[in-house]
């Protein structure tokens, strides 16, 4: 007799559980069936039924990744502008334990996603959207007069618009660099690295950006 539909499920939930610890121990780099097993007390075949393959082990860390990615506590969010950036920026610092495994366990999927074209893909992807749920604060900011807007007021209005439209697209690709930047050299160098030191960092660079600090579109290229 088939297991009923709530087992099913609930056996399901403690292999994606299973799959997360292995993660947090391991990396990508140690993510096997062998080891999934031995984290959930259970034979491969019987994990063979959820992951026939390699690829699909991968494809589910992935989505478990991106859940607890999604589901992580955050900080109350300010209406808008500056202040609601920062708490986004803090978020995606390793500031805590649960913080810190995540980051770990997403720069250990990098090396998948080089190597892996659809992966690969993927990542971009994520860094496309990452870009875009910072594009509003950014866009707040300006209207609240907290960033400067264009300089070139000699342009018609819908020239200016492309301008501050490339120039904030530009704007959020450099807040991304900074922040993934900073997870990086936190999770390598913790010492130097502390929470209070990284919310530091955040701040200065955000003070930066009130003063015209960072690049505009012709400055990168």
């Amino acid at each position: 007799m088939p297991p009923a539909r709530g087992d099913r499920d609930a056996r399901r939930e403690d292999v994606s559980e299973a799959v997360w610890r292995t993660l947090a121990d391991k990396g990508f780099g140690g993510l096997t069936l062998r080891a999934v097993a031995a984290t959930m007390g259970v034979s491969t075949g019987m994990l063979m039924h959820y992951f026939p393959t390699k690829r699909a082990l991968v494809v589910h860390a992935l989505d478990v990744l991106e859940k607890r990615t999604a589901e992580r506590p955050r900080r109350d969010r300010p209406a808008e502008g500056l202040a609601a950036l920062r708490a986004t920026l803090l978020d995606i610092l390793p500031l805590t334990p649960d913080d810190t495994a995540r980051n770990r366990v997403w720069v250990s999927s990098w090396d998948l996603a080089l190597a892996n074209g659809e992966l690969g893909a993927d990542q971009a992807d994520r860094y496309t959207r990452m870009r875009s749920a910072i594009r509003p604060h950014l866009e707040a900011a300006r209207r609240l007069g907290e960033l400067p807007g264009s300089a070139d007021t000699d342009r018609a209005d819908t020239d200016r618009a492309g301008t501050d439209r490339a120039d904030t697209d530009q704007l959020a690709a450099t807040v991304v660099a900074f922040v993934h930047g900073l997870v990086v050299q936190a999770l390598f160098d913790p010492e130097r690295f502390p929470p209070a030191v990284q919310t530091s960092m955040v701040d200065a660079f955000l003070r930066s950006l009130a003063a015209g600090g960072a690049p505009t579109p012709d400055a990168a290229e």
